[in-house]
């Protein structure tokens, strides 16, 4: 029986509610749009248009796979973070609303700055490095990443939001003790691998078997990154500079006392929107 696109929409809503998915409203849309090939404006212009019996098909196809585990942003290849559009693939974690509080607090502090340099450490997708940049128009912006695959989304990004002029992608282990070449920056901003290896078998369908786990795996604790970026990558601060972190829950404290002992001061936490400690940053003390 043919079906216009608005009501294939409300019938994909209505299945992904009744999954007890809470973002069915912009799940839905996002597939019914991908499998139609329709932009959101097409949608909401032809929805009382009838889709073809193969484009219905493809949606509820998509759909399948979805209720199946597979996240939506992966299904359609790009999702939005902080306005932006970006790029996804199965080489990089799918950008979430908690990453926009780590974006929202450094684009604060860097706005203050007026010219600076900016490293996004273990940037992934680029997301909070091409929020910076965005936002900042003063602010020269690395993406430094480890993995080939995420670097390559990270070029795509920087393309597809016309920042190639302020943003360069950079291969960087940030494991290991960074090349004097790099530079100094006034704030370096990470949203690391944080979920301690032994709780990895333990996550969503949607996490444990979709996204890469390089990204995921913070050892055996889950702070093993924080150690890391705290103690050897200091050296890539100016003095007064800023370190921004996104932790996992719980893990606030122990990454704040991890700072303090590499020399960061005035460190701060910030909450997430589920009000959950989400963002640990400091200053890197002057030497007296």
């Amino acid at each position: 029986m043919a079906i216009t696109y608005n009501n294939l929409y409300l019938d994909i809503r209505q299945q992904l509610r009744q999954a007890g998915i809470e973002a069915a409203t912009l799940e839905a849309r996002e597939l019914v749009c991908f499998g139609t090939g329709k932009s959101r404006e097409e949608l909401t212009r032809d929805g009382g248009l009838y889709a073809s019996p193969e484009l219905e098909h493809r949606v509820r196809g998509l759909v399948e796979r979805h209720l199946a585990g597979e996240p939506v942003a992966y299904l359609i290849g790009e999702w939005e973070f902080y306005g932006l559009p970006l790029d996804i693939s199965r080489d990089v974690l799918i950008p979430r609303p908690d990453t926009e509080v780590l974006a929202e607090q450094a684009i604060g502090y860097i706005k203050t700055l007026g010219e600076c340099r900016v490293l996004d450490l273990c940037a992934g997708s680029g997301c909070i490095g091409l929020a910076v940049a965005a936002q900042v128009p003063e602010a020269r912006v690395v993406l430094g990443e480890y993995a080939d695959g995420a670097l390559k989304i990270c070029r795509q990004n920087i393309r597809r939001n016309g920042l190639s002029g302020r943003v360069v992608p950079m291969q960087t282990d940030a494991r290991e003790k960074p090349d004097k070449a790099l530079g100094e920056f006034q704030c370096i901003i990470s949203n690391p691998p944080y979920i301690p290896r032994a709780d990895i078998a333990g996550l969503d369908t949607s996490v444990r078997d979709y996204e890469p786990h390089l990204a995921l795996d913070g050892g055996a604790d889950g702070l093993d990154f924080y150690r890391t970026i705290s103690e050897k990558w200091k050296n890539c601060l100016m003095p007064g500079g800023r370190l921004y972190f996104e932790v996992g829950a719980g893990q606030a404290d122990d990454v704040l006392r991890i700072m303090r002992t590499q020399g960061f001061g005035d460190i701060q936490i910030v909450k997430d929107l589920h009000d959950i400690p989400r963002v640990v940053f400091g200053t890197l003390c002057t030497e007296i």
